[in-house]
């Protein structure tokens, strides 16, 4: 039992360190790009989705058993950290950041902090593909231990009520005498 919790609030804080990463990288380049492109509601909607991030991986930081049964909306965070990491890498491919930023995938000078303008945007993209990462592995997690959860509450009810055959025998049991 003490595995699970310990597995939940790594990815917990690394959901809410990557998330902020994401905010704060993103949040850096809109404040110096504001309003120029019609690009800008990639980063925005990135910000509104790492801003859910943070939000949801600090409440379900604090190591309580129910913590794996928000797996719903961890899927649901990973689908929106995907898309934004599909919006991201797209925005770079049609050279809406700068034409001088080069191939999506070339990570030279990739710094969240020190880099250039290209090399931070590069790194707000590797760090929205781990958030997608981390919180698909939370929702699996969750899932896989809420199954497990529910067969062994299940089979402990039916031996503890006795019963011990299928359901559609239990009322015809004669006794032969």
């Amino acid at each position: 039992m003490a595995i699970d919790r310990l597995v939940s609030l790594i990815l917990r804080g690394a959901e809410l360190v990557f998330s902020a990463i994401v905010a704060g990288v993103n949040g850096q380049y809109l404040h110096h790009n504001k309003g120029t492109g019609g690009s800008q509601w990639r980063f925005i909607y990135t910000e509104v989705v790492a801003a859910l991030g943070i939000f949801f991986a600090l409440i379900w930081l604090v190591p309580f058993s129910s913590t794996f049964t928000h797996w719903p909306i961890d899927l649901v965070l990973s689908i929106l950290f995907w898309v934004a990491f599909g919006v991201l890498v797209n925005a770079t491919e049609n050279q809406l950041v700068g034409s001088s930023c080069g191939a999506v995938f070339n990570w030279n000078n990739v710094h969240p902090v020190h880099g250039d303008q290209c090399g931070k945007f590069k790194a707000t993209i590797a760090f929205t593909f781990l958030c997608a990462i981390l919180f698909l592995a939370s929702a699996l997690i969750g899932l896989l231990w809420t199954r497990k959860r529910e067969t062994t509450t299940t089979t402990h009810r039916h031996a503890e009520a006795g019963h011990h055959g299928r359901w559609y025998r239990r009322g015809n049991r004669r006794s032969v005498v």
